[in-house]
């Protein structure tokens, strides 16, 4: 059977279909055009910051000459959480197939599923939906600060020697960058676009020379992405864990602290088994998900990192598009392939 429906539903994805009469799919009945409704799946984006720090050159001077505390004097590599988003992922729903039975005059001439055998579109072609694109964080290069060291610095015959030069030089660009902001240096820029650039890089110089004391971080983000189901409510579930040392881990693997979820439904109750009973045998026409609400919420160690209101199609009903609204008019219909509810309707 499994073959069946597959074999059906890659027939619908590819070419229109002679469709009239929509129903329960049933093993053993007539052959036609068989697709799903979605259920909704959590999609858990967690978006975790790799940071790798470099003890600069002179960094055992930093306090003496700059001022600047706890300086760590050993390279180091740790991860850090930065984002986590839930998001609605539809998947098919095995207990809501539906066949289209091929008949010679047809209603709804065309019928378009996704891969899955979800169902996008009656009559016309669902525009293609474009997954939002997340803004990941990449090491950037840095700057050689011995561009910008003077003779004395580069010919110092110590390191104690060299810090306290390039010290001195940090503080005659800081001093140099002061007198051209108060209009006070002995050659001013001409414009504002060339103080610009002048600040620039007088602020480019001071950023490497520091770094030789301060040291260098680069940060590199990573998206890990997670998929639980969400047939019921549930509350503090695991959905993975985190380490500092290891970064992202899954839920099963106990050397990081668990990262938690919650789902729980703000939608009235659904209809009742008796009330499903009546509708399923008035089922006429193009079915589709009235999705419910859950509140979706994303906690690590007592802080919220997510909190939101999702579609949740289990938390939600079924309803029908009566088979009429085809017969009388050109009716064009574009299913979300993610919730199976209806974003748009057309008519001639």
């Amino acid at each position: 059977m499994k073959k069946t429906v597959f074999a059906l539903c890659m027939l619908a994805c590819t070419a229109p279909v002679a469709a009239q009469d929509i129903s329960s799919y049933l093993p053993g009945e007539d052959e036609g055009i068989v697709y799903f409704l979605p259920k909704t799946a959590l999609d858990i984006n967690v978006i975790a910051t790799h940071v790798t720090y470099q003890p600069g050159e002179l960094c055992q001077y930093a306090n003496q000459y700059l001022r600047i505390n706890n300086v760590n004097t050993q390279p180091e590599t740790h991860w850090e959480i930065k984002q986590i988003e839930v998001r609605s992922a539809g998947v098919p729903d095995s207990t809501k197939a539906y066949i289209i039975k091929l008949k010679d005059k047809s209603a709804m001439s065309q019928v378009e599923l996704t891969n899955d055998g979800l169902i996008k579109a009656i009559n016309t072609s669902a525009p293609e939906r474009k997954a939002a694109d997340y803004i990941l964080e990449r090491p950037q290069k840095h700057e050689n600060p011995r561009r910008y060291m003077t003779e004395d610095i580069l010919l110092a015959g110590s390191s104690a020697k060299m810090a306290e030069l390039t010290a001195k030089e940090i503080y005659n660009i800081r001093e140099s960058k002061n007198l051209i902001l108060r209009g006070q240096a002995d050659a001013m820029p001409k414009d504002g676009a060339s103080l610009q650039l002048v600040i620039d890089n007088l602020n480019k110089q001071e950023k490497a020379l520091t770094q030789l004391f301060t040291g260098t971080t680069d940060r590199e983000d990573k998206l890990f992405t997670f998929r639980i189901g969400a047939e019921e409510p549930f509350t503090d579930k695991v959905a993975l864990r985190f380490s500092r040392l290891l970064g992202i881990l899954p839920a099963e693997d106990l050397a990081g602290d668990p990262v938690y979820i919650s789902l729980k439904s703000i939608s009235p109750l659904p209809p009742t088994s008796e009330e499903k009973g009546k509708k399923k045998k008035k089922l006429e026409g193009a079915i589709y998900n009235i999705p419910g609400k859950g509140k979706v919420d994303v906690t690590f160690q007592g802080k919220t990192y997510f909190e939101d209101e999702l579609p949740v199609t289990q938390f939600g009903t079924t309803e029908v598009l009566v088979e009429d609204l085809f017969k009388k008019v050109n009716t064009r219909v574009i299913f979300n392939p993610e919730t199976g509810s209806i974003l748009k309707i057309d008519k001639d």
